[in-house]
């Protein structure tokens, strides 16, 4: 984890705001590649939450991680619409491309319904994937 200084300064950003949980845990996603504990109990502390309280935001939602991957991640929508559009026939390609360089995550939606096989590397959607084209995204990751 960076400096608590750091730490600080990122939840400060949000004080006094309403609903500013979810704002600093993205924040301090982003920045530190992970929220842990030390984050969650200067974060607690800020908003007068308890550990628990915040704790069972980062644990329920897929995008905070208790610590940091330094390796290219590449989300892979595997919700209903993706899943009838054929993503199932493409994991395991993928994951064999993947190796253990490039960590293939699963999420359950990305917005890209009616276009899907769809994927996010970073903050770039990509849509009506195949394997060659699925492939080649965790290849060039």
């Amino acid at each position: 984890m960076a400096n608590s200084q750091d730490l600080a300064q990122l939840i400060a950003a949000h004080a006094g705001k309403e609903g500013a949980l979810l704002p600093i845990l993205h924040d301090v996603q982003h920045a530190f590649g992970c929220v842990d504990g030390e984050a969650e109990a200067a974060i607690a502390k800020a908003l007068n939450l308890s550990r628990a309280e915040v704790h069972g935001v980062v644990s329920f939602y897929h995008d905070f991680t208790p610590a940091a991957d330094l390796r290219p991640h590449i989300e892979l929508c595997r919700a209903e619409a993706c899943k009838a559009r054929g993503v199932e026939a493409l994991v395991d390609a993928a994951q064999v491309a993947a190796g253990e360089r490039v960590k293939l995550k699963t999420v359950y939606c990305l917005g890209l319904c009616s276009v899907g096989p769809a994927a996010r590397m970073g903050d770039a959607l990509y849509a009506r994937l195949d394997q060659a084209a699925l492939v080649a995204l965790v290849e060039q990751a």
